[in-house]
């Protein structure tokens, strides 16, 4: 255990203090006290993350479509109501949570809507809050209570997995969030803090961060292998508590693809759906994966 606590310490200093050297100790060390194991990681779209999904024509249908479960809105509050937008939300006034998103996804599970491909579930459904994180929430709780019987909770103390879960990221409400003995949300914990973690699913899904603020490494060339280990030894902490990692802002290409694949990353995350989704069905089957 000692070893252990030392080694979380060394992950939590400023990346200045590493060396390849000093990393390939403490990877050996992380393989040690949290264990090591490589086995298949079946893959599918379901390994993709449809990033910025509502930039394309037909938001929620062409992820699905693609076979993604795993997608992600940008909201603002603006008046009473939760408007998807990267930027600009006053422009877009119709294209509201509840219609691009939730509505469409209640009535596909009830069997009413013939128009979407109903995807394999659990899916994630990460909100990315862009205004005030509070009074987002507070409004974003109000609407999400209208489909409560699709989405997984946390309940009297008790995490239940339904059809959709929600995952907020972006300005995360942190301190109404944890505060909270029922609610149907959770939080995307930043990668780059994951250390120690004693609330595991009752509070965070899954670990994400920026992918320039742990990796260099453009895809062309071969992989640095101390970017490598150092990655793998974050996905190795982040799945020792039961999340799964997603680094955005990754290059879009293959040899990208194939290596965070390799090193255990679970989410892919992508603005071109079909070209990740062909990459997954063509590649290999599985994956080691990181545990």
């Amino acid at each position: 255990m000692g070893g252990y606590l030392w080694a979380t310490k060394k992950l939590s200093m400023p990346t200045a203090f590493f060396c390849p050297k000093h990393l390939k100790y403490l990877l050996i060390l992380l393989l040690i006290f949290l264990g090591y194991n490589s086995y298949s990681q079946n893959l599918s779209s379901a390994a993709g993350f449809a990033h910025n999904d509502y930039w394309h024509k037909r938001p929620l249908y062409d992820a699905l479509d693609n076979g993604f479960t795993n997608i992600e809105a940008d909201i603002y509050l603006r008046g009473n109501k939760l408007i998807v937008a990267h930027i600009l939300p006053i422009f877009k006034k119709q294209k509201t949570l509840e219609r691009l998103y939730l509505g469409p996804l209640m009535a596909c599970i009830n069997g009413t809507n013939k128009d979407i491909k109903c995807p394999t579930y659990p899916l994630t459904l990460m909100i990315d809050i862009k205004s005030d994180a509070d009074k987002t929430y507070e409004a974003l709780e109000q609407i999400l209570e209208k489909y409560r019987p699709i989405l997984s909770g946390y309940e009297n103390g008790v995490y239940t997995q339904r059809q959709v879960t929600v995952v907020i990221t972006g300005h995360k409400p942190y301190t109404l969030i944890k505060a909270q003995k029922s609610r149907l949300a959770f939080i995307d914990e930043d990668l780059m803090q994951v250390k120690q973690d004693t609330l595991a699913k009752n509070l965070y899904q899954t670990a994400s961060c920026k992918y320039s603020h742990l990796l260099k490494w453009d895809g062309k060339g071969n992989f640095p292998p101390f970017e490598r280990q150092r990655l793998r030894m974050y996905v190795l902490l982040a799945h020792r508590f039961g999340k799964k990692v997603r680094l955005w802002a990754s290059p879009e290409n293959e040899e990208v693809w194939r290596e965070l694949l390799n090193c255990g990353v679970d989410l892919i995350n992508t603005d071109r759906l079909v070209e990740l989704h062909n990459f997954l069905q063509a590649g290999p089957k599985s994956y080691a994966q990181v545990n």
